[in-house]
Parts: structure tokens; sequence; C-alpha cells
């Protein structure tokens, strides 16, 4: 256990073509789930906690940890199973998502695997809508189950996406009508923040699950004879997906002589431990972190202007 803990921070500072590293827990009973290591500050025993008026019940209270006081949360209560027990046994994954530190409460820590985004795919078809997961993977014989903590917390927290008037007022009267806006992202909670926040531009969207079926999608126009820019204005791309992610789907494009040209932003909740090299190796326009409305609105508007001048 002690070689896992001292290692994740080590961990989080890499960033590979396509590549992953999983940090493997349980929350109650035999079933293993997993979480990006790079979204992973680190791994400790459970703290005391300190309760708080009126939080929502899936905090079990906070801890003061290195000089923060950090929200802590019941992965398990939070995706709808019973609340974890004895917490001093307990362990707290502390992660960064979407400009926040946030602690989850998992009853046990597994150990971390190094993995390819390929061996990484979507909930099977037919779990339905009320899983909490973004996808799936097998070790060892054992099916693995990827949490989908941007839903997790905007159940818990919800963010607005709501575009301020200001912002709005900027493109007015310049939306492209004969134009998409690409969405590619695994969660489909980040996907309906997306799409919402660009409908309000009075843009029209197409979402993709993952950079697989976004690739497929950019291909299949390029065999009808089209040419990619007149019909996508920009492709709004995750980073972590299954099947292909974020970086690789940005090296295909820029590889490819039809779809070299297309703009790419990457938004992502990696905002902590982004590697921002990686970013200009692969060949993307620009970057933000997920989630603020005005700012994703803004670096469309930002595309808006280049492809107006």
């Amino acid at each position: 256990m002690s070689s896992i803990l001292d290692s994740v921070n080590q961990r989080t500072q890499m960033v590979g073509q396509n590549r992953l590293e999983l940090l493997l827990f349980k929350l109650r009973g035999r079933q293993v789930y997993g979480i990006n290591v790079f979204k992973v500050r680190e791994v400790l025993q459970c703290p005391e906690l300190t309760q708080i008026p009126q939080r929502h019940n899936v905090v079990r209270g906070v801890a003061h940890i290195r000089g923060h006081t950090i929200s802590v949360m019941d992965l398990s209560l939070a995706t709808g199973g019973p609340a974890l027990e004895n917490l001093d046994k307990c362990f707290v994954v502390i992660a960064e998502y979407n400009r926040g530190v946030q602690g989850f409460l998992v009853n046990s820590v597994e150990r971390i695997v190094n993995m390819n985004w390929s061996d990484i795919h979507p909930p099977p078809r037919g779990s339905g809508n009320d899983h909490y997961l973004t996808a799936v993977t097998e070790i060892d014989n054992e099916l693995i189950e990827i949490i989908d903590v941007e839903r997790v917390l905007a159940e818990i927290a919800p963010t607005s996406d709501v575009v301020s008037e200001e912002v709005l007022a900027k493109s007015a009267g310049k939306e492209p009508e004969d134009k998409i806006v690409l969405i590619a992202d695994d969660s489909a909670v980040a996907r309906n923040q997306i799409k919402r926040t660009i409908e309000q531009l009075g843009m029209n969207v197409v979402t993709k699950k993952d950079g697989r079926e976004a690739l497929d999608y950019l291909l299949g126009l390029v065999s009808e004879g089209k040419v990619i820019n007149d019909e996508i204005l920009l492709l709004i791309s995750d980073i972590e997906m299954p099947e292909m992610d974020g970086y690789t789907l940005t090296a295909e494009i820029r590889a490819h002589d039809q779809l070299k040209s297309l703009w790419v932003l990457l938004h992502t909740s990696l905002s902590g431990v982004f590697n921002q090299a990686m970013v200009k190796k692969v060949g993307a326009n620009d970057f933000i972190p997920k989630f603020n409305p005005d700012e994703l609105a803004s670096a469309v508007q930002k595309r808006l202007e280049v492809e107006q001048d």
C-alpha cells in the first residue's frame, strides 16, 4: 500500500500519447473501480472529518490537509450505493477536477495500472442512463468500472452553463449558419454542458462520445468529398476518453491532409496537472480547463474572429 501512496505524485506528472494510468480502488463489495492518476494529487488514510451544517448527504465532512480545507465525498453514496463504514480504515483520494480540489472517500486502494486508451471502452449498450460510468476495461479477466466523476460533482454542486449577456453580445449576428461545432467528450454531463453553452451562441452542434467516434465522423465527411472547414467551425475535445484520447485525436487530425487545418480546442478537467508542452506537440489551437461557460463561449468566439478575418 505504501508504494502506491508514495508513487502517486510522481505519476500524476506523466502524460503519454493515448496512454493512461488508473488508480484502482474498491467501494463496497468486490467490484473494482478506476480513476485516472493524472487527476490524483495524493492518497491518504482517512483523516478525522469535521461535520458542516446543511451539507449535501454525499459529503461526509471536511478535512484539513496541508493547509487546505477539502470536502470529502463518499463515492459509494454518490453513485447510488450505501454509505461507507469504518471511516478510520477508509482512504481519501485527493483529486483535482474542474478547477477545484476534492476528496473522494473509498474503502480500499488496490494498485496502479498502466494502460492504453484503446483498451478502455464506453459502457455497454443497454446499461441505461442511470449509471455513473464513463468507461469500462478489463484487467486480469476482471471488469474495471471508471467512474464519471464529472457527473458526481455536477449532482453535488451543480455548475451554471448560462453564458453572460456581455459575452453573448460579442458574437451576436456573426453566427455561421452553415457550420457546426463538433464536441467529443465521454461524460454525458460534460457533453450537455458544452452543447447548451454553444447553442446559446446560436450555433449548431454535433456530439460524439470519444475521440474515435469524432475521428470517424470527420473521416466520413472527407469520404463524401466535403471540405472540412466548410462543414466544421471547430472541434471541442476532452482529453481523457475511451478508445482514443484528445491528444491522439488531435495528432491524427494534424497528420491527415484533409483534416489538418481544423481548429482544435482541448477542453479538459485536467487543469492542475495539465502539460502545456503536450498541447503544443500535438498541435492543438487552444486549451481551456473545464468548466466556465463564459470562457468556453469566448474561446469559440476567438475561433469565429479568425474565421471572419
